[in-house]
Formats: structure tokens, sequence, C-alpha cells
């Protein structure tokens, strides 16, 4: 399919609204995903007070922000790390590639990232003839299809099982089947084999540790941690509002995350890395290149008001709630990111020009879900 744009948001929005298997499909995973979190909300009795501190930490974060960049550099770079800053889509890109070419990578893994979706990463790679393979389940999906991320946290969530049955088969070659262990089991088996091929692996990043330079990446398949173990160099690109100040500060985020994410009281995998690996026998890359990305970051961190979107933890809870999206899914938004986060991220980072109609309905539904959207942006 081709891809939308935010400039085209009213008749993207007019012609999903006329998919009828598309509105069943996300009315059915947005309320899944919704009596989820209000149900692991629940299991803690200090729910309102941990979001507080989430959001007392991100705005002494956001208001320092310089002071904690240069801490985490410092404390990266002595652990063996490499730190790259990047003021835009287009030089992250650069610098990707350079390394990509600088390794010889014609084979590289990726795992799910929000931020590479942003820079549109995976184009500037395959331009130089790099073979990039999703290996987040859900975006494995979509980049079957040839398609972009419908949400922030479920890629897929706009697919039926009977869709990506078809497009197993028509694309991966297995028998037709609905059998969700099957299809679950190939991806599973081709994948396993594209670790072992890849020169490079390359990841996001949920969060940045000041205090000791540590970058942690949460999720639930294991494909990650293949990502940054088994190539021998692995380049994390991480936006630069991701930063905690200390270690001890994600105990508050690994409590909220998780809930307002996907429902559960934590991710399966929880992955730490702190530099190099020391020695040839322990986990982890040769070469850990971590690259800083602003591309708008640093205007919005300018005002008070814009400012506020950089404490959003990219969780997708406000899309779970948002009628907007419910109706339309994400793919109508033309950007990475959907939803009533995304009427307010997407005109700051690609300019109110090109996002007028996106702005325009973010100021209509930020009326109509002011509740919902003041109650999911941090957690």
């Amino acid at each position: 399919m081709g891809h939308l744009t935010s400039e085209t948001f009213q008749e993207n929005a007019r012609a999903a609204l006329a998919d009828v298997q598309l509105r069943g499909a996300l009315r059915n995973a947005t309320s899944l995903f919704g009596e989820r979190r209000l149900s692991a909300a629940r299991s803690l009795k200090n729910w309102e007070d941990l979001r507080r501190q989430a959001r007392d930490i991100k705005d002494k974060v956001l208001i320092n922000l310089d002071v904690y960049l240069e801490q985490f550099v410092s404390q990266a770079e002595k652990r063996g790390a490499k730190i790259h800053w990047a003021r835009d889509g287009q030089e992250a890109n650069r610098i990707v590639r350079e390394l990509s070419n600088q390794h010889a990578a014609r084979v590289v893994v990726k795992s799910k990232s929000m931020t590479t979706e942003e820079i549109h990463l995976n184009h500037s790679l395959q331009t130089e003839g790099i073979e990039v393979i999703e290996t987040d389940l859900g975006e494995y999906i979509i980049q079957l299809a040839g398609e972009v991320p419908s949400h922030i946290i479920v890629p897929a969530i706009h697919k039926t099982k009977r869709q990506v049955a078809e497009l197993f088969t028509a694309k991966l070659g297995i028998e037709p089947t609905d059998d969700v262990a099957k299809l679950t089991s190939t991806a599973r088996t081709v994948l396993r084999d594209r670790f072992a091929a890849a020169d490079l692996g390359i990841s996001g990043v949920n969060f940045g540790i000041a205090e000791t330079g540590t970058i942690c990446i949460l999720e639930n398949e294991g494909n990650i941690r293949l990502t940054t173990s088994v190539p021998r160099t692995h380049i994390a690109v991480m936006g630069i509002e991701k930063l905690l100040p200390r270690f001890a500060d994600l105990d508050v985020f690994f409590k909220l995350l998780p809930r307002s994410a996907a429902g559960q009281a934590l991710s399966a995998y929880q992955s730490f890395i702190t530099g190099t690996k020391r020695k040839a026998s322990d986990e982890g890359p040769e070469e850990l290149h971590i690259v800083l990305l602003d591309n708008g970051r640093s205007r919005m961190l300018a005002h008070p008001v814009t400012r506020q979107s950089l404490a959003c933890i990219r969780c997708g809870a406000c899309l779970n709630v948002c009628p907007v999206y419910q109706q339309i899914g994400g793919h109508a938004y033309g950007s990475v990111y959907p939803g009533p986060i995304g009427s307010v991220i997407t005109p700051q980072l690609i300019g109110i020009e090109k996002a007028a109609q996106l702005h325009l309905k973010g100021v209509a539904a930020g009326r109509q879900t002011k509740m919902q959207v003041e109650k999911t942006m941090i957690d």
C-alpha cells in the first residue's frame, strides 16, 4: 500500500471510516488493551502517586536536559560506547549508513523502534543495498505487507488473523493456515536464520540513564536481546528526551510503562546495556554506537507548553481511549505517531504547514478527550 501523509488526513480518515474490517479490528483491540490497562492500574494502590513521581522526574530532566545529556555521554563513553549527535533525521540516517558501510554490513536485524520509523531509517539503508529485517513480530508482519506501523505498541493492530495468514502464505510460501502457533513458529524460524546472518543490529531505546550511561530496552519477545547481542556491532538510536537521572528512577517507570502499554505487571524482558562487553565470554556487542537524535526536540524543549509532549514515554494508552483513533486507526494520520500524542508531536516534527489538517483534528479531538489524554500522557 502507498504510505499516507498528514497533509491528506481528512481524505485518509474518510477512507478508513469506510473500511468495516479495519474498524472492527481496532474496536476489539483497543477495547481489550484499555480493559487490561485499567485492571493493571488497579493492582497498584499508589498508581496516581507513581504517575506524579514519573512526571516530576521527566520535568526535572527536560528543564536540565543539557546537564543530563553531558553526564550520560561521559558515563557511556567511559564504558566503551561511541556517541554520535544527529541534528535531524537526515544526519542520523547518514551516521547509521556510514557505520554500516564501515562494517561492510549487508544484512541488518532491527528491533521495534518508533524513533527509527520517525526518520525512515529502513529506506535510507535499503538505498545502499542493505537488507533490513524487522524482528518484532508485529513489525515483521507489516514489513512483509509493505506498510508502516498503525499503533505505537502494537504495529499490526489493524490486521486480522486471516490477513496475517494470507500474508504468510503469499510471502513465505507456507501452506494456508489460521493456526496462530504455526504462524508464530514460521516467523520465528525465518527470523532466527536472519539473526545468525546479520552483520549489525539496530535498536531503539526506552530509557537512557545519565548516572551510568546505560540504555534500557523493554520487550516481550526476546528479539531485542538477539538484535543487541548476536551481531558484533549494535547501533542504538535514541531521542534526546529519553533520559532519566538515576538508575533508581527505573523503579517508577517499570511499574507504569508495562501496565499502560499492555496491561502487564512487568515486561517479559528488560535489557540493560552499559557499554561494550569486557571480555570475549560476556554477552553483548563488541561495538556499541549510540546516536542521540534531536530532530526538532530542542525546539519543542524551548517552550513550556510544547515541552510537555516530550514527557511522553510512548506507552500508546492515549490511542486506546481516543474516539478518533478507534475509528480510523493509525495509518490515516500519515505519521509514525498517531492518536492524541501524534496530533501534538507530528506538527512540531514536520512543521505546521504539512500537518495543518492533523493539527486541526488534534484541537477538535482534544476537546472531546482532554481528560483521557491528560490521564495517559505520562503513563
